[in-house]
């Protein structure tokens, strides 16, 4: 078995083996991985965070020991809290990383950084705080950056920078928690889902107070939650159909 470091703001996750391939997640700067099978221009990827596997470019590959891969892998996550951040190498070249990038890799890339940081369980209330953040980032399917996020990686991000573990997808996230029978119930951070006509998960949010949710689609907005899902007041009608409210903390 072979391990890997992200040394860029982030490296395309794909379905298959090509850049023309589905987007099927990101990795951010300083996140490890697993190299389960390596062929001449691509490799198959395992993150150690979330367990997403998908097929990286191998330019863009860093091979790590199996002890760094270890060490990294299990101690507290230390994340960038700006939305844009650099790190310098030891040429003093920079290199831009984005929010929610982490930094327990910085030694054994030998690179440095002066921005601010974050590490450990923060309170339930920063989580819409830690959201608001990501307004206005336009929607990207399997993005997890400012620059272009789905709604999935949206909920994960905002959960990881307040020092909690989701899943990547919507249908796994769904399988997480406690569930809740009514919208009364639920507190500002808890999340939403919801379904198709089939009845398969596929979209989340995170509930915000006085009814409303903020969520990616289109791009991160904020819109009103009710009952039967989330009503766009533009478009004059619901967007979504709830499925389940979830309490991950």
């Amino acid at each position: 078995m072979q391990y890997g470091i992200c040394s860029l703001s982030s490296i395309s996750l794909r379905l298959e083996p090509s850049s023309l391939s589905e987007l099927v997640s990101q990795i951010l700067y300083g996140e490890v991985f697993k190299i389960l099978e390596e062929r001449k221009q691509w490799s198959k990827i395992r993150l150690a965070f979330d367990s997403c596997e998908g097929w990286v470019n191998n330019e863009q590959l860093i091979h790590i020991e199996k002890e760094a891969y270890d060490d990294l892998a299990k101690a507290p996550t230390i994340l960038t809290t700006d939305l844009v951040e650099f790190v310098e190498d030891a040429s003093r070249q920079l290199y831009p990383i984005t929010m929610g990038a982490t930094l327990n890799g910085l030694d054994l890339l030998s690179h440095s950084f002066q921005g601010n940081k974050i590490t450990g369980v923060q309170p339930k209330t920063a989580l819409i705080s830690t959201a608001l953040l990501f307004l206005n980032t336009p929607y990207l399917w399997g993005g997890k950056t400012p620059f272009g996020i789905d709604c999935s990686g949206f909920t994960q991000m905002v959960y990881k920078l307040n020092g909690h573990n989701l899943l990547r997808n919507a249908a796994m996230q769904a399988g997480q928690g406690e569930a809740l029978s009514f919208i009364e119930e639920s507190e500002p951070g808890d999340l939403a889902f919801f379904d198709n006509s089939e009845g398969e998960i596929i979209h989340v949010g995170i509930i915000m107070k006085d009814h409303y949710i903020i969520h990616a689609h289109g791009k991160v907005r904020i819109d009103r939650l009710d009952h039967s899902g989330i009503y766009n007041a533009e478009k004059n009608r619901h967007t979504h159909k709830l499925r389940v409210i979830k309490k991950i903390i």
